[in-house]
């Protein structure tokens, strides 16, 4: 039956439930304090995962350096979910998606040293500066948080790439395995903010929601349009996804960006349209075997070379 859906409406999908879990979240911190809600987020995903891949079996199988790359992408995946929530209750969501992509072109930039690659960070470096100079002067810690989880989405692509690569280790089954590391991890840092809302079964089922909605849906949805689509369409298709996140801020949460963030957006949507990852890179037609960070993530790894 999927395959009698066109692959177009596959990434709308994706593409919208990849920013609208992140907007519900934003909407909950009313309820649920911002790292408590990262908490939910992953645990959720992590146990829809483990009841639907049983990844401890293939982590059980690795020999030890392709334990420590999972236990490493999980650790990233984790910290940088942390950083992204906070950066979101501080900052428009759409400004956070698009400075997510500066590092994602600069890697393509370093693996391809090409005039089509400068261009794009000609394009993208001036559009990022235009959205944090509107938000530095009130926000310079949302700030300082957003380029965080962008550095560290940078790393979940090399990680998640390298994951591809191990033999041992199917696409899903290492993100499922690397889902329920970061729960691990985001315990000590968010599981605490969730105490107060044992209590709350709304902002609980709330919670699971997002999770659902941020993880699950989008990536099933990247693996169904990514398997049809070919690379060039879905690479560009790619760089509309701080023009969705744009939109969705403003539906969701009223968050109505000025002339200048407009600008800013518009220059990243256009960099990262002209930019090509380099050979070396994870490629947009196998999402599966890269995985995607979290809360953004698979389709926006797929366009740096994929974060996520």
């Amino acid at each position: 039956m999927s395959e009698r859906v066109p692959p177009h409406l596959y990434f709308v999908v994706s593409a919208v439930f990849h920013y609208l879990g992140p907007a519900f979240a934003v909407l909950l911190f009313a309820r649920v304090d911002v790292l408590g809600v990262a908490w939910l987020r992953i645990a959720s995903a992590a146990l829809v995962f483990a009841l639907w891949r049983r990844p401890w079996r293939a982590f059980a199988k690795l020999d030890h350096p392709g334990r420590r790359l999972l236990v490493a992408w999980g650790t990233v995946l984790a910290v940088m979910n942390a950083c992204f929530y906070v950066a979101i209750d501080r900052l428009p969501l759409g400004t956070v998606a698009a400075i997510e992509f500066l590092p994602v072109i600069a890697l393509a930039a370093l693996g391809a040293r090409s005039p089509r690659n400068a261009l794009a960070l000609v394009l993208a470096v001036p559009g990022v500066y235009l959205l944090t100079g509107v938000q530095l002067a009130g926000e310079p810690l949302g700030v300082a948080l957003a380029f965080a989880n962008a550095v560290l989405f940078a790393a979940y692509i090399v990680l998640a790439h390298r994951v591809a690569r191990h033999g041992e280790l199917s696409g899903i089954d290492g993100l499922a395995a690397s889902m329920l590391i970061a729960a691990v991890v985001v315990t000590p840092i968010g599981g605490w903010e969730v105490i107060p809302a044992l209590t709350d079964p709304v902002a609980l089922l709330a919670g699971v929601g997002v999770g659902l909605c941020s993880s699950v849906i989008p990536y099933v949805s990247d693996q169904l349009a990514m398997r049809r689509l070919p690379r060039a369409t879905y690479a560009l298709m790619v760089s509309l996804l701080p023009a969705t996140a744009t939109v969705i801020g403003i539906a969701v949460l009223a968050q109505v960006p000025s002339l200048v963030e407009v600008a800013g957006v518009g220059l990243v949507i256009a960099g990262v349209a002209v930019h090509r990852q380099s050979p070396e890179q994870p490629t947009p037609a196998a999402p599966v075997e890269r995985a995607a960070p979290p809360g953004r993530a698979s389709a926006l790894a797929a366009a740096g070379g994929r974060r996520s």
